[in-house]
């Protein structure tokens, strides 16, 4: 293959998003995402008009790390204001009150309590956003009328096609096996 076919073929995987499979039912989108797990496809998603109990499961999602992410950032927090106000208090410029210390924790909780929350807060904003790999402004299952439904009553499974074991022609014979609607083909 050429330079400039190979570069063709790339512009055009570019261009295709994926498959989108439709289904009726909870339990025909939970058994369809349990066999596409199995089958080893990693860049896919479930799309349903409401919290379905037990999907993160059947699609093996793994637990999120935003937890530790947050608890380094209230940690941060908290040592961050303690550090800046034993410097300014004890070294930088240390006041002498009635032979009290220099520097003492229960006169700096309320400013440790609020870097904390704050450091807390803004890393769970932003670790939520980087882990979510948001904002996303366009997203290739938008391009589907069938989609629509997704709100209402109907229930999806999409594979993209950055999916390292994507291939066309066997991603569509698969969908196909799953006992939902049409294969539906996603153009970006």
């Amino acid at each position: 293959m050429s330079v400039a076919q190979n570069q063709a073929a790339e512009a055009e995987k570019a261009q295709f998003f994926g498959y989108l499979v439709e289904f009726d039912s909870v339990d025909e989108v939970m058994h369809a995402a349990e066999r596409v797990r199995d089958a080893g496809y990693t860049k896919w998603d479930t799309h349903t008009p409401f919290p379905v109990h037990g999907m993160d499961k059947a699609m093996g999602i793994k637990y999120t790390k935003l937890p530790i992410v947050v608890l380094g950032g209230g940690l941060t927090g908290c040592l961050g204001a303690l550090l800046m106000q034993w410097w300014m208090n004890a070294v930088d410029y240390p006041y002498i009150i009635s032979g009290k210390p220099f520097w003492s924790i229960p006169a700096n909780i309320p400013v440790t309590f609020e870097l904390t929350v704050l450091f807390s807060a803004l890393t769970t904003v932003f670790g939520m956003l980087a882990f979510n790999q948001l904002p996303q402004w366009r997203h290739g299952v938008f391009a589907s009328e069938r989609f629509l439904r997704a709100t209402d009553d109907k229930f999806f499974i999409s594979i993209e096609a950055k999916d390292p074991k994507f291939d066309a022609k066997k991603t569509a014979d698969f969908l196909s096996t799953l006992g939902g609607g049409e294969v539906e083909a996603l153009e970006e």
